[in-house]
């Protein structure tokens, strides 16, 4: 049985003051993401009435690629880049149901 598509919903909130820096860390993710195996989109968004609001939005083939993904360098250097630029992160696993 072929494993469901899994969406991953990340919300990331820069603090006062750091959003450009977020910003910038985040859309290095984009083509080196977009270009790992098992990913259908994904597509960053910011918060039109909240700067420092960015958003993820991915669908990955499997979850076993997207945990793979999440292992990734490019992902560590990212959390050490923006250590001390996060307010809050959340992040929500999703599976389309109609």
């Amino acid at each position: 049985m072929k494993e469901k598509q899994l969406t991953i919903l990340a919300n990331i909130l820069a603090k006062e003051g750091q959003s450009d820096l977020v910003k910038q860390e985040l859309l290095k993710l984009i083509a080196i993401t977009r270009a790992e195996a098992g990913c259908v989109n994904y597509d960053l968004h910011q918060d039109n009435s909240n700067k420092h609001l960015f958003l993820f939005y991915e669908n990955w083939e499997s979850k076993l690629l997207w945990q793979k993904h999440m292992k990734n360098k490019h992902l560590a250097d990212y959390v050490i880049a923006t250590a001390d630029a996060i307010e809050s992160f959340t992040l929500n696993e999703m599976t389309i149901i109609g």
